[in-house]
């Protein structure tokens, strides 16, 4: 198996595709994420152990939010903030595809603190329901750095339909 030749078929094929303004497609991106609430959210530690979760998200202020009681994931957040979020549609054939991989750094929002709060407001959810839970819910928040997008609707706007956005935030 010559997996250096396999890993970069798509960014060799990125080369030559044909394109969506970085603009059109930050838009058409934050559309896909906005009609779906719920990624594989892939964590690592330096000792190899890996953890993907599906995870419920909120989509706010350009960043993805979720909150946990805890789990293996943090295991590998405890080490390493760069993770990989995956959204995607169910599968329906090759002329339907939609999905997204979204790599970013995460960070742990403190409880009760002011970015924990607004997200508590912006969900609607009561800071006093948290606050008598016997445990304290933890927010994780990742910034996109970069988005693959693949999306065969995107074919019928004259570009490729896996398009790639670097993110500088």
């Amino acid at each position: 198996m010559d997996y250096k030749k396999a890993s970069v078929y798509w960014t060799e094929k990125e080369a030559s595709s044909k394109k969506m303004a970085p603009e059109e497609l930050y838009q058409e991106i934050t559309r896909f994420i906005e009609q779906h609430n719920t990624c594989a959210l892939a964590t690592a530690d330096r000792e190899g152990f890996v953890r993907c979760t599906p995870i419920e998200y909120t989509w706010m202020g350009d960043c993805f939010w979720m909150l946990s009681e805890g789990g293996l994931k943090f295991r590998g957040l405890e080490e390493s903030k760069n993770v990989c979020l995956a959204i995607y549609d169910t599968y329906e054939g090759f002329g339907k595809l939609g999905g997204m991989q979204i790599m970013g750094q995460a960070e742990i929002v403190e409880p009760w603190s002011e970015e924990y709060l607004a997200l508590l407001q912006y969900k609607k959810i009561p800071a006093e329901n948290l606050r008598r839970m016997p445990i304290t819910m933890h927010l994780i928040k990742v910034v996109p750095e970069s988005v693959d997008f693949l999306c065969s609707a995107l074919k019928e706007q004259g570009v490729d339909s896996r398009q790639h956005l670097e993110l500088h935030c």
